[in-house]
């Protein structure tokens, strides 16, 4: 179907166990390298001659002519033979060794790795292609079509995410004449195709039998599809194939986990039973046969604890009688015979427990005397004359095997002395229990008392020995660490007086802004006088204007007598109905005045008239607590200043009211 070749190298249909001709390899420029037997071919003896037809260019030549085939592959036993005498170890053309008790340490002596015939390199089998190597996709003819490869320079077509289970793939990128027959001749090459379902949009979905169909559909994406040899646009189209998403693919895949994890569980349910301990065998009902072979089993010691299983299981069902009580009896007697028995078992091993104390303690003794040796090797080389010759890390070195080979003591010493105690408590409790017995082991016991407090003394003694090591330890450390103290209170010092330093420097910033903040200030102080200076003169001119039009009033007053007193005599006659007027106002309180004023410089902006609702609405957004029926009641009982008038006919017949107070002042 594809047809995929790589740069450098042809496909070779050759079966190493079957073939039994000459090997050709070729590569790109003609290099071929033959093996052909000579005259005498069926003589595996003699040798074979090879022949390489030099190429036009033999700067690319391949290497596997480097490695002749000196003997046929049809002798097992002399290519055996040949491996061993490298050092190999001899493996047959399936990969199977031929020699089972080979050493393969011959090979890792003589620096070679066993080498498979099947290996590439060999002359036997081609080498394998390497993954990064580009392939060359070619074109593609079917019967109603043809294929052309993308550019293979450009990069792959991106896909989506692989959902589970594929098995669908969306097509893009048909041509516009393209049927479900020609899609069916160039996607069953990849495989079986179970359903196609093609859109009027020039894509389709097509759905395969497996998993792997899908991975050799999407080769053809970036593919050119051309009908026939038509080169109409709606002949040609670039496919693009992606994967897509089914629900049976998805529901097949769910089914298959389902059923691995099935057979999953059975399989670990098997290997459960498997490494699951057998059950016990079932005890054999009693009768006198059974008994007879019970009761030779309770003598034998091999099988005394199976057979006692059995006897116990038989008296628990109650099988003990009238009949069987002296059968029962017996075999309880014998059981009995076997205490004797196991008490002596139980004295042999108590004593080997014994013989192997007394030689762990005889070996911890040895190996506490060599510690000894060790600590006290350490102390003498720490003195004054040896230890001033060795170089400061060799001390360092030797103070720490010191520690180390003290505290290892230390605790020897402690289990040895933990044995001896337990020791003691025994034989104090035997005293305890044999008081018969006192007299002939005090001496014993005396002596092992002596013993003892020697090697209490020798351990007292040891340990004193390591506490004056350890003080003169601690000492130098004390004198090191005092020096330690006195660095870090130089390096204290000087990071205080860094600190102090610090402060110094921020200090003088400080004090230059304070004086920047000082000139600022008494700018802003010369500002101000200037300002007040400047109000004492605008005062001035104030003043001098206010008298001077003091004056003109004066000389307009004189002028204008006579007519004030014709308007005082006027105002007494209009004085009595003015008041009246005032206590018959309808403008009743101060916010009833101020929501006139707003009402009244709102229609005059709207001088075609406005809707009570709409008045409202500008006032609510001014107080919330004014209601539409106050502003009406409002405006009804101010009818010079405001009126009511119907605009429009039939269903949109509306009221609105509008402002009049200036033609109530021109008509007053």
């Amino acid at each position: 179907m594809f047809l995929v070749q790589y740069a450098g190298l042809n496909h070779l249909s050759f079966d190493p166990a079957s073939n039994s001709k000459s090997l050709q390899f070729s590569s790109t420029s003609g290099t071929r390298v033959l093996e052909s037997p000579t005259e005498n071919g069926n003589d595996p003896g003699k040798k074979r001659k090879r022949t390489n037809i030099p190429p036009a260019d033999s700067g690319r030549n391949l290497s596997l002519d480097s490695i002749p085939m000196g003997l046929p592959m049809s002798d097992p036993t002399a290519w055996a033979t040949a491996m061993n005498n490298l050092g190999m170890a001899p493996m047959g053309m399936t990969g199977q060794p031929l020699l089972p008790d080979f050493d393969p340490a011959l090979g890792m002596m003589t620096g070679i790795p066993p080498i498979n015939p099947m290996m590439p390199g060999l002359g036997i089998v081609p080498p394998p292609i390497p993954p990064d190597m580009p392939a060359v996709k070619e074109i593609i003819h079917c019967k109603s079509c043809t294929l052309f490869p993308p550019n293979p320079h450009l990069p792959p077509p991106a896909t989506r995410e692989r959902p589970p289970g594929c098995k669908t793939v969306f097509v893009g990128g048909l041509p516009e004449n393209g049927t479900e027959q020609i899609i069916m001749e160039v996607f069953e090459q990849c495989g079986e195709v179970i359903a196609i379902r093609k859109s009027k949009k020039n894509f389709c979905h097509i759905r395969f039998a497996e998993e792997f169909m899908v991975d050799k559909a999407l080769y053809l994406s970036g593919y050119r599809i051309r009908l026939g040899s038509s080169t109409d646009k709606k002949d040609t189209g670039r496919l693009h194939v992606d994967f897509a998403q089914a629900r049976d693919d998805l529901y097949e895949w769910e089914c298959k986990q389902r059923m691995l994890a099935r057979e999953e569980r059975h399989r670990r349910r098997l290997e459960e039973d498997r490494f699951r301990p057998p059950s016990p065998p079932p005890v054999v009902h009693y009768s006198d046969h059974e008994c007879s072979i019970i009761a030779e089993k309770l003598k034998d010691d091999a099988k005394f604890s199976e057979a006692v299983q059995t006897l116990l299981t038989w008296i628990e069902r109650g099988e003990v009688n009238r009949r069987t009580a002296n059968n029962f009896y017996s075999m309880i007697q014998s059981a009995n015979s076997h205490i004797r028995r196991l008490v002596n078992e139980k004295a042999a091993h108590e004593k080997e427990m014994e013989e192997a104390k007394e030689k762990f303690k005889l070996a911890l003794s040895g190996i506490l005397v060599q510690f000894e040796q060790i600590v006290a090797v350490y102390h003498s080389a720490s003195k004054q004359k040896a230890w001033d010759h060795f170089t400061k890390a060799q001390r360092k070195n030797i103070s720490v095997w010191c520690k180390q080979a003290e505290e290892i003591r230390n605790i020897h010493n402690d289990e040895l002395m933990g044995i001896r105690r337990e020791e003691e408590m025994e034989m104090s409790d035997e005293e305890i229990e044999d008081p018969s017995e006192m007299k002939e082991t005090e001496e014993s016991a005396l002596v092992s008392q002596v013993e003892a407090l020697k090697e209490e003394n020798d351990s007292l003694r040891w340990q004193l020995d390591a506490y004056r090591n350890e003080v003169e330890l601690l000492k130098q450390e004390h004198g090191k660490a005092s020096r330690d103290e006195d660095t870090t209170k130089e390096q204290q010092l000087k990071l205080l007086q860094q600190a102090l330093q610090g402060m110094q420097q921020h200090l003088l910033k400080v004090q230059d802004e304070y004086k920047k903040r000082e000139a600022e200030l008494e700018k802003v102080r010369e500002d101000k006088l200037k300002i007040e200076a400047l109000l004492e003169t605008l005062k001035e001119q104030q003043s001098t204007a206010d008298e001077e039009d003091k004056e003109r009033d004066a000389i307009d007053g004189q002028g204008n007598e006579s007519s004030m007193s014709r308007v005082c005599a006027c105002s007494q006659e209009k004085e009595g109905p003015v008041e009246k007027t005032l206590n018959n106002s309808p403008v009743k309180s101060e916010r009833e005045a101020l929501l006139v004023g707003i009402i009244s410089t709102f229609l005059h902006v709207h001088p075609f008239g406005a809707s009570i609702e709409y008045i409202c609405s500008y006032l609510q957004r001014l107080d919330s607590k004014i209601c539409t029926t106050e502003v009406e009641v409002l405006m009804t009982r101010l009818q010079t200043t405001f009126k009511q008038e119907l605009s429009g006919v039939g269903a949109s017949l509306e009221k609105k009211w509008k402002f009049c107070g200036f033609d109530g002042l021109k008509t007053t």
